[in-house]
């Protein structure tokens, strides 16, 4: 059970629960019980075969060196609490047994459950907790740097209870953030060699460990016997496989083939013309490959052509807004995606977070109210939408608005080629890909950008060039895609702070330095109503928009998966989307 008091005074307990939820309170009642999207009965054994696409030279993906995989903190290691995908930001005791906090999240208190074994045995207690911590906070991500850098102070009171101080912190989703925190073993992990890239498995107390690696080209996960949290009400109906295998494969076509012959069982396909086209072989008409589209309920994000700011040639607003005029999404939807895809008009589309269509409330007016002279009029009244075409492929229209707003920042043709007025410099840029996916559509907006004489140069490169230029914000312009949960948080300051343009490593891939941005992330972070977190969240949304950081692409509106027939998975879909964690593999 867990307990949220108020810590350290002689007010009253609150009540007792089993949860923490970012805002109100979480869904699940006080009484220990499986997560409402699995099936506690379902039967467990087997193995599923996943593929991804790329390769990999560490297993630790929570530092800034090297490629990994997810599978080591999803599988291998724990956390204190799990997070539900069926609500917007929930989380229920794990490794904690309980927890203490009070109303105004000054401070928490874990109280670790004294079963929680690692892999090798040993006991999980307060000195691995503190360990990870500072770990993370030292060498781990931006994310994890910047987000722990704001607590106080760390207190173990006992092996299995531990406080963090987050007095003044103002954060509310902060004890969230920590109780997520993947825990490695402090016994078996090298302080010294934390940052570094490692192929060795590391010890956790997860229901899974690792038991093949081979670099480049597969990891094998093996169930536990002996996992302490079996009979946990929480880990009901999770983790049914015997066996989970990664396979890796070098591109995206590859994979596919892979998929055609059996050679892994699971796929989301996120290919709008493969799915329309691609899924006619044999052993889909004969039913051993079942195809399903599942609601997502979650806000869908924002894909883009990301500018990086730190150009000179995309340093000005007017210039990042102006090319967008040249993306033809309704001749490439249509050409292209069979009409199956939506266009971006919002980093949070298709939820109650989007500003798109929405006028600002009173909240989101006085928020953005010091920051008015950087917002776009049209953005802030909620009228803006992505340049539309006549879907042609050469709209005159669309050019003309282009050049005219190009002009205003210097920029004219010359012949046809693009010049800046005062140095007479050509505009030239690479725009960067890691796939043929990518590198077909950036061809297809290389070609429109040429009648407005600006010259994009596409250059493919693989997978690892491709990760290490984008940390080091080695580029000109990529494409890229930011998911959203529908409690965005701490990430935002990752994704989009100041701080976080000049430090590699970080997901700002555009370098956007605003203080509008900033203001209305810490305004995220700090809101302790859902009002008030929702107008803070369309603010930053306006602010982002107006920045002109990316050409907004688009999104699928559903989940597109294609699996084994003999995959099995509960009725229920939660809010985020299903992951294989509940599937089950049907018994012969």
């Amino acid at each position: 059970m867990l307990l949220l008091g108020a810590c350290g005074s002689a007010a009253a307990a609150e009540p007792i629960r089993r949860g923490i939820a970012m805002h109100g309170e979480p869904a699940m009642g006080p009484n220990a019980q499986p997560l409402s999207y699995v099936n506690p009965d379902a039967p467990r054994g087997g193995r599923i075969v996943l593929a991804l696409q790329g390769s990999f030279d560490s297993l630790n993906p929570l530092i800034v060196l090297g490629v990994a995989p997810d599978v080591v903190p999803r599988y291998v290691l724990q956390s204190m609490m799990i997070r539900s995908l069926d609500e917007p930001f929930s989380v229920y005791g794990l490794v904690a047994e309980s927890v203490e906090m009070p109303e105004d999240r000054s401070e928490i208190i874990f109280n670790l459950d004294p079963r929680a074994r690692f892999s090798d045995g040993h006991p999980l207690t307060t000195e691995d907790v503190r360990f990870t911590f500072e770990a993370l906070k030292k060498d781990g991500k931006p994310f994890h740097r910047s987000t722990f850098g704001q607590v106080k102070a760390v207190e173990i009171l006992s092996p299995h209870r531990i406080r963090f101080d987050l007095s003044g912190t103002g954060d509310w989703e902060l004890p969230l953030i920590i109780a997520t925190m993947p825990i490695f073993a402090a016994h078996a992990t090298d302080a010294e060699a934390f940052s570094k890239t490692s192929l060795t498995a590391p010890i956790g107390s997860g229901p899974y460990r690792l038991s093949e690696v081979k670099p480049g080209e597969r990891v094998v996960l093996t169930r536990r016997s002996d996992y302490w949290g079996e009979d946990l009400p929480i880990t009901r109906g999770l983790y049914n496989f015997d066996q989970i295998r990664y396979d890796f494969y070098r591109d995206a076509n590859t994979l596919f083939e892979a998929f055609k012959t059996g050679l892994y069982d699971f796929r989301l396909e996120g290919d709008a013309s493969r799915w329309a086209t691609g899924y006619d072989f044999p052993a889909v008409r004969d039913g051993r490959i079942v195809r399903e589209t599942l609601p997502i309920r979650a806000p869908k994000g924002m894909s883009g052509f990301v500018f990086n700011t730190r150009r000179a040639q995309f340093a000005d607003v007017r210039v990042r807004e102006a090319l967008g005029y040249l993306f033809d999404f309704d001749w490439v939807n249509r050409n292209l995606y069979f009409g199956l895809l939506t266009r971006s008009d919002s980093y949070f589309a298709g939820s109650d977070l989007s500003s798109a269509g929405r006028p600002p409330t009173p909240e989101e007016r006085a928020l953005l109210a010091p920051f008015a002279q950087d917002l776009n009029p049209a953005i802030f009244a909620g009228r803006w939408k992505p340049p539309a075409s006549d879907g042609s492929g050469r709209d005159r229209r669309s050019a003309r608005d282009a050049l005219a707003l190009l002009a205003e920042a210097g920029w004219a043709l010359d012949g046809r080629v693009l010049r800046h007025r005062e140095t007479g410099q050509p505009f030239v840029f690479e725009l960067l890909v890691n796939s043929r996916q990518q590198e077909r559509l950036a061809l297809n907006f290389a070609e429109s950008l040429t009648r407005i004489g600006v010259q994009a140069k596409v250059r493919l490169v693989d997978d690892v060039q491709y990760w290490r230029r984008l940390s080091t914000f080695d580029f000109d312009m990529v494409q890229s895609s930011w998911s959203a949960t529908a409690s965005p948080g701490n990430e935002q300051r990752n994704r989009w702070a100041s701080a976080a343009a000049g430090r590699q490593g970080s997901l700002n891939y555009a370098g956007a330095a605003s203080p509008a941005v900033d203001a209305m992330i810490d305004a995220l972070l700090r809101a302790t109503s859902r009002e008030d977190f929702v107008a803070a969240v369309r603010g930053l949304d306006r602010a982002l928009l107006s920045g002109f950081y990316v050409v907004p692409l688009f999104y699928v509106g559903d989940q597109w998966l294609a699996h084994d027939s003999r995959l099995q998975r509960p009725e229920t879909v939660p809010l985020l989307g299903t992951t294989i964690d509940p599937w089950w593999r049907a018994r012969k």
